[in-house]
């Protein structure tokens, strides 16, 4: 069993080094990565292991398999947040789309161009290393929508939530469900996300306009990262949208393509 335990210890010190070298392959294998941590630091010797959880092994390498087999398929990809509670969630079809187009070909990513739909509770929202939250009105997180989503995020995942007018309460109250004891927080303007590939001195810019107050970027973390970045007041889903859609100019498109593309490269990285 000491063999057996080093065997694997070996494996996962393996693992870390070949994701290295790729951004994206990297950002998406943490989530697992974490649970393997998880997994092999609470036990303390490879006895407990067989006296606890005798599927723990097994499990060990079927994770194993599954990162090695399907890491690189879906590296880089991104997902759409399908939520309950009536809010349109589906909103601004076109914008994830060009988005990626945008960071396609100008963050150097490799991103799938149409993106998935996953929902809050399905396990299989860690495959994407960020997902994109829009709407105009009520959300609701079931117990298990809660749990789930919290475990991604403290696990290495990324919520961008574009408040599309009407979302605010909702999202709030929902996400205390998540963290109860934490309330978002304006991200400072000298804060990483503002300074990635394009500089946002003054942050999140302001795509439309709706009562008269000034954009803000707001955020969740957790032991010092960022996990939920909120863009309030600023309408950035609407700023990616086709440019007939709500006739913006490219000035204003673009500031909005590309202070998204900072959301999703800082995401990738962290």
């Amino acid at each position: 069993m000491n063999k057996l335990m080093r065997i694997v210890q070996k494996l996962y010190i393996k693992l870390q080094s070949y994701f290295k070298s790729s951004l994206a392959i990297n950002c998406h294998i943490e989530h697992r990565r974490n649970i393997l941590k998880i997994i092999i630091l609470n036990f303390s010797s490879p006895l407990e292991i067989t006296k606890k959880n005798h599927f723990i092994l097994p499990a060990l390498c079927s994770l194993f398999f599954f990162l090695y087999s399907f890491s690189s398929i879906y590296a880089q990809q991104i997902a759409i947040l399908k939520y309950n509670g009536g809010g349109d969630w589906y909103a601004n079809p076109t914008a994830l789309p060009n988005l990626i187009e945008f960071c396609n070909n100008n963050i150097s990513t490799s991103i799938k161009t149409n993106p998935e739909t996953i929902e809050a509770g399905s396990i299989d929202i860690y495959n994407y290393p960020i997902v994109f939250m829009t709407g105009h009105g009520n959300v609701l997180f079931s117990d298990n929508d809660s749990e789930n989503l919290k475990n991604y995020l403290i696990s290495g995942g990324f919520l961008h939530i574009s408040d599309n007018y009407g979302l605010n309460t909702y999202i709030r109250r929902e996400l205390k469900k998540l963290f109860p004891n934490q309330d978002f927080q304006e991200i400072p303007y000298s804060h990483p996300i503002f300074h990635q590939t394009f500089i946002f001195k003054n942050g999140v810019p302001k795509i439309h306009e709706h009562d008269n107050k000034p954009p803000q970027g707001f955020g969740l973390f957790y032991n010092g990262r960022l996990i939920c970045f909120y863009d309030y007041e600023a309408d950035l889903s609407d700023g990616w949208e086709d440019e007939e859609i709500h006739h913006d100019n490219f000035e204003l498109r673009e500031k909005a393509l590309k202070m998204g593309a900072n959301i999703i490269e800082y995401a990738f990285k962290n």
